[in-house]
């Protein structure tokens, strides 16, 4: 067997690899819809663990999968193509959400490298620069990051992560969950943090904006969910699943967690060590959700 191998480039072959090794170990941490006045969203925007934000067309990736496109693999074979691309971040980007609706939204992302950062939406999907060159062609607006503690003879920490982020546009504002324990408010128009929220006694993995009553909730890798007031930045109550006996061991963390429309029902997502748990908790009661590495709780309060 025999070839020509003039023209064979070395790095080009090289490079081809290592993005197929890439694109294969990839994870998505989080996904958002993006802003659309119709009531079925056509466009998805992806956070993901090589620190990139991209866009992809709902119609568009399902139109150019073929009949039987369900199967495995069918799906191996057929990488969803983005509409848009951001090198966003150095490090995974961890989540992604958009900053008002219609064409003056920004699109925001946090990450490991501790940064939020913000693109014009509008800018963003009109962007003529072909797929193949986009990462670096927006310069983003707002670039905020978090701050250092000095330690001994001045000596700062590490720059610490943003796990999630959180809004409230009429606020003016941007919540992180950090992996230093705190949560910080941004001011959008002056790029500046307006309040540090204190009392988690390990990294949060999770932030959700309650702006119907100038609140936020937070859930963290100690257990325990807490509800802060914005205003004066105090924390007005702390859901402690491992106050219960028969939990006591089992909730290693409050992963997750999500609000109804009437903002009157707060749903957090607990991992805990072993199955089957259900009962009743004082203000909330717990139903298990089976995960194949891990088992869940769903905690649901009533205000």
């Amino acid at each position: 067997m025999c070839g020509d191998a003039t023209n064979w480039d070395e790095e080009a072959y090289r490079e081809s690899i290592l993005r197929e090794r890439e694109i294969q170990t990839r994870t998505v941490f989080r996904t958002v819809w993006a802003p659309s006045f119709n009531p079925k969203p056509e466009c998805v925007v992806v956070a993901s663990s090589d620190g990139s934000i991209a866009s992809y067309s709902i119609s568009s990736c399902v139109s150019k999968h073929p009949i039987g496109f369900c199967s495995a693999r069918a799906q191996r074979l057929l990488p969803a193509e983005p509409e848009g691309f951001l090198e966003g971040h150095d490090g995974p980007a961890y989540d992604v959400k958009f900053y008002g609706n219609g064409e003056d939204s920004l699109l925001l992302s946090c990450g490991d490298d501790g940064k939020i950062k913000g693109w014009r939406w509008k800018e963003f999907t009109e962007s003529e620069v072909p797929i193949t060159f986009q990462g670096n062609h927006m310069k983003p607006v707002l670039d905020l990051i978090n701050p250092q503690d000095k330690g001994p003879w001045g000596a700062l920490s590490p720059i610490p992560e943003n796990n999630a982020i959180a809004v409230d546009p009429q606020g003016g504002s941007i919540f992180s969950a950090a992996g230093d324990s705190c949560a910080y408010c941004w001011d959008v128009e002056k790029s500046e943090i307006k309040m540090v929220f204190k009392g988690h006694t390990d990294y949060l993995h999770c932030i959700l904006s309650r702006a119907s009553s100038s609140q936020i909730i937070t859930g963290s890798e100690d257990g325990t969910a807490r509800i802060w007031d914005c205003k004066s930045g105090k924390c007005i109550k702390v859901i402690d699943p491992l106050k219960d006996k028969k939990l006591k061991g089992r909730i290693s963390c409050v992963s997750c967690i999500a609000l109804d429309a009437s903002e009157s029902w707060h749903v957090a997502v607990a991992e805990v060590c072993q199955f089957g748990i259900s009962l009743l908790l004082n203000a909330f009661q717990v139903f298990p959700t089976v995960h194949p590495y891990r088992t869940w709780c769903l905690i649901t309060i009533k205000y």
